[in-house]
């Protein structure tokens, strides 16, 4: 039988040869909580085991805190009071305050290809741009994992999104998986699972690749997918983590439903308030005066995120109307930035650079925008309220975009000055 990617991963990780819409009990081999849905997960698993149980496997499940770091309400210490405690006892690998974004983190130390990996939050399917299945569950479901190790899945049904083309300057995969949302909309690839091929992805390298397989969620997708290959096995040797098991890939003959997209010729993208899918070319909103700019997230935080932007930054001054924030997606990629010189750069322009965390994403933590505001981020999400006041604006670009936009003040084209 011909298979998909993803119906591989779940007959090795079933112990059964499975298909599309078959439901299975599977085993995970790894759980991802942090520091705002680990409580209800522990509340859940406790309720399931008891005050005293243990985790089925304390190698298996990783801990960190990204989204309210440092603490920043007595409340939020209160949780990470009881977290550590939790890990302690469990003898769980808890990354705390330390390590950065979760999302981040698992890719640079944990994911594997073929994995089948879960978390308790809706953007882990960026781990599965190193060829793995990984998945946002519920609290309640990690509260089973936790205490099992395994979940019920419908198998999906795979999607493959082929694109082709050649990329303009400053378009990047950001753009890429703007315009694919766009495409199909917010419930375009409800509970399917988002493979990314076609020349241009072979071509993108790890962080682009990230970045889409991130945003599988923003259509509905149950996970986001770049089949391993050269790319995936040179960043595993980067992060210390050299790769020699199999690359599984899915079948020549396996069954896809699939999308095209010629990227030839495609300028920025951007999403304008207040759906992901309201997507729409730089040209429809340059001109849109902004107040502040957010370079950083899981979807935009790494090296070569700041790297685009400092290079447009070098030399040039926020905005006197702009509050510029930048914030690396882990520690690891806030010491290369460090390192390059690109700190430096995002400081002498006039930008507060934070330490690796979630920052405004969530809207929960510091970097809040006011009623009548408007946020240029390059993060994932530009719902109402997700940043702060429910009266204010998020638009989403690349960095490239964020960057020239912080200096006029702005939404501006890069490509019209560097």
């Amino acid at each position: 039988m011909a298979q998909t990617l993803v119906e591989k991963i779940f007959s090795r990780a079933s112990g059964k040869e499975v298909k599309a819409g078959e439901f299975v009990m599977a085993d995970i081999d790894l759980a991802m909580i942090h520091d705002i849905t680990a409580p209800l997960a522990i509340k859940a698993f406790r309720e399931i085991l008891g005050e005293n149980a243990k985790v089925w496997d304390n190698k298996k499940v990783i801990m960190a805190f990204d989204h309210q770091v440092p603490a920043d309400s007595v409340h939020a210490a209160e949780n990470h009071k009881m977290l550590r405690k939790f890990a302690e006892e469990q003898g769980i690998l808890n990354y705390d305050v330390k390590g950065g974004i979760a999302h981040q983190i698992m890719v640079e130390n944990h994911v594997e290809p073929g994995m089948l990996i879960v978390g308790a939050d809706s953007h882990t399917c960026m781990y599965g741009a190193l060829g793995a299945f990984a998945t946002g569950i519920g609290s309640t479901d990690m509260g089973f994992v936790l205490a099992m190790g395994k979940l019920w899945f419908k198998v999906p049904e795979s999607i493959k999104f082929n694109v082709h083309g050649k990329l303009e300057r400053h378009v990047y995969g950001k753009d890429i998986v703007l315009k694919l949302i766009g495409m199909v909309g917010a419930d375009g690839a409800n509970y399917k699972a988002c493979i990314y091929a076609g020349e241009v992805v072979e071509k993108l390298g790890m962080a682009d690749r990230l970045t889409m397989c991130n945003m599988a969620i923003e259509m509905g997708g149950k996970a986001g997918i770049v089949e391993p290959d050269k790319t995936t096995l040179e960043y595993l040797k980067a992060m210390g983590r050299p790769y020699d098991g199999e690359l599984m890939k899915s079948d020549e003959d396996a069954t896809f439903q699939e999308v095209e997209l010629d990227v030839t010729g495609m300028e920025p993208q951007v999403a304008a308030p207040h759906r992901v899918d309201n997507v729409v070319g730089i040209s429809e909103v340059e001109g849109t005066r902004v107040d502040q700019v957010f370079i950083g997230s899981c979807t935009n935080g790494r090296y070569e995120d700041l790297k685009i932007a400092a290079e447009i930054l070098k030399g040039e001054t926020v905005a006197s109307n702009v509050r510029l924030i930048v914030i690396p997606a882990s520690v690891r990629e806030y010491k290369r930035a460090l390192k390059d010189g690109l700190i430096e750069i995002f400081v002498d322009a006039g930008a507060l650079v934070e330490a690796p965390c979630c920052g405004p994403c969530m809207g929960g933590s510091f970097g809040l925008i006011a009623s009548g505001e408007v946020s240029v981020s390059t993060s994932n999400r530009n719902f109402i309220g997700r940043q702060g006041s429910p009266e204010g604006k998020i638009y989403l670009v690349n960095p490239a975009v964020a960057a020239a936009t912080a200096i006029y003040g702005e939404i501006t084209d890069p490509r019209k000055i560097k």
